[in-house]
């Protein structure tokens, strides 16, 4: 009998006593469970996106009053709750298909290594250009490690070729989730948003698919910027190959679902200005720390134009402390660079405090660029600089994490973190100029001494990036001879 992923156990989990067990999506709600056990990060956190969809379809929460009601978790009412769905989450067989079409598609199956937004592509195996993406991985998937595939791949697809539609948030999505750390189904719980339960129609499969071959968009439901679909979109128009033992194969074509104007409440967004759409913010290359906060962990300037994923906001009137889990593929249109996977306090300040910690990010993004300047004359431009700044970074994330306490306990830490970036700045500058000084060219010794001078005196507020640290702190900057502020 092929898998159904309402009533079957399919979703291997790892427990508090260090066991491992495969469970049926409504027992997540018991206690032991702490987190989806794939063996990639990435189908781990499509997996959670599945399971709090998943709730959000059968059983959400009226308000955030009802969520805090039936915080405590209740897996025989999940399970009575998802029945009624388990005809729509069958893999494979007869009748409609879990996220895809509603009718057998024809063509030749491709390999099932392109679910994994990792793998090659047709073109860049035949050109043997696959070095950074693979090629050939998985000749089989079990069905349920295909069903997981194909949700990740829906989820969050790349763009594909001409035809082949990206996600509804675009390629590579930013996922922010919150954790309050205790468990699977807290973390589901924490990040349901609230709403009425949806229906077998909302699934998009369960309908003909909206070809979108003249550029055909499907809105979010009429007056809310996102429905159940938000948690099951099928941009791809696919068809798994297989039986009982495992899927070998894959038919898609294009011209699948087109969404526009949704507001997938896992992520945060942007938009370039007033009244224009919003658009899905998208994880950068790299490690992701207190710089990249804006936005998507912290409020960003100019507010108006940005939001925290709506599991975000809606915290601060759901629990206390948590932490974010922030996950993604760093993507260069098709080609996948890096996945992010990071956890993040998760920041309620009031408006003053995190005012104030916006602050001291852009301030820290001014001493940056001041340090990479100043370690003209001693680095070759280009990523060796830029790698003393992305490590100037990563050196003062603990004061900033320290400094943030500070801000919650209502004390003001903005000379303290001044002096933290000035410390940083100079250790990390007289550790790559001074080492060997004293054999340089005569000329080149005075550039060093010339530009370390400079970046001392941003830190006391001169100079263009020292006007830049001193006003996104709100101190005075300094007055020259003149009377005038320098």
């Amino acid at each position: 009998m092929s898998l159904n992923l309402i009533e079957d156990p399919w979703i291997p989990v790892f427990c508090a006593d260090g066991a491992r067990r495969v469970i049926a999506p409504w027992e997540m709600a018991e206690a032991d469970i702490l987190r989806p056990d794939w063996p990639r990060p990435d189908l781990n956190i499509a997996c959670n996106e599945l399971l709090i969809g998943l709730v959000f379809l059968a059983d959400p929460p009226l308000s955030n009053g009802d969520w805090q009601r039936r915080i405590a978790p209740d897996p025989q009412r999940l399970k009575d709750r998802l029945a009624p769905f388990a005809p729509a989450f069958n893999l494979l067989g007869e009748g409609p298909l879990f996220l895809q079409d509603q009718e057998p598609l024809p063509g030749q199956p491709g390999s099932v290594d392109m679910l994994f937004i990792d793998s090659a592509g047709a073109n860049a195996a035949k050109n043997n250009a696959d070095l950074m993406v693979h090629r050939q991985r998985y000749g089989r998937l079990d069905l349920p490690l295909a069903a997981m595939a194909l949700y990740a791949f829906q989820a969050h697809a790349p763009s594909g070729g001409a035809g082949n539609r990206t996600s509804m948030r675009g390629g590579g999505p930013l996922v922010t989730l919150v954790d309050p750390g205790d468990g699977l189904w807290p973390l589901v719980w924490a990040n349901v948003p609230c709403g009425t339960p949806g229906t077998l129609d909302e699934l998009p499969w369960m309908r003909p698919t909206h070809v979108s071959d003249k550029g055909q968009q499907t809105l979010p439901p009429e007056g809310r910027v996102f429905g159940a679909e938000a948690f099951f979109g099928m941009p791809r128009r696919l068809r798994l190959v297989g039986d009982d033992t495992g899927v070998a194969g894959v038919v898609q074509k294009p011209w699948g679902t087109n969404y526009a104007k949704w507001k997938h409440p896992l992520s945060p967004h942007y938009r370039i200005k007033a009244g224009e759409e919003w658009l899905p913010r998208h994880p950068r290359a790299g490690r992701f720390g207190y710089r990249n906060w804006l936005g998507i962990v912290a409020q960003a300037v100019g507010s108006e134009n940005s939001e925290r994923a709506l599991s975000l906001r809606d915290w601060g009137q759901r629990g206390g402390e948590a932490s974010v889990v922030v996950g993604g593929w760093a993507m260069d249109n098709m080609k996948p660079r890096d996945f992010t996977l990071s956890v993040q306090p998760l920041l309620n300040l009031p408006v003053e405090a995190e005012d104030r910690l916006v602050g001291m990010i852009l301030a820290a993004e001014a001493a940056g660029v001041a340090l990479r300047g100043a370690l003209e004359p001693v680095l070759a431009a280009g990523e060796a600089r830029e790698a003393e700044r992305e490590a100037f970074f990563v050196a003062t994330e603990d004061r900033l994490l320290k400094h943030v306490q500070d801000l919650k306990a209502g004390n003001d830490p903005r000379p303290a973190w001044l002096a933290d970036l000035r410390a940083q700045a100079l250790r990390q500058f007289d550790a790559q100029a001074v080492p060997g000084l004293d054999r340089r060219e005569t000329d080149r010794i005075a550039q060093i001494v010339k530009a370390r001078k400079g970046l001392a005196g941003a830190f006391a507020g001169y100079g263009k990036h020292g006007r830049e640290m001193f006003t996104q702190l709100g101190m005075d900057l300094p007055t020259t001879s003149k009377g005038k502020a320098a």
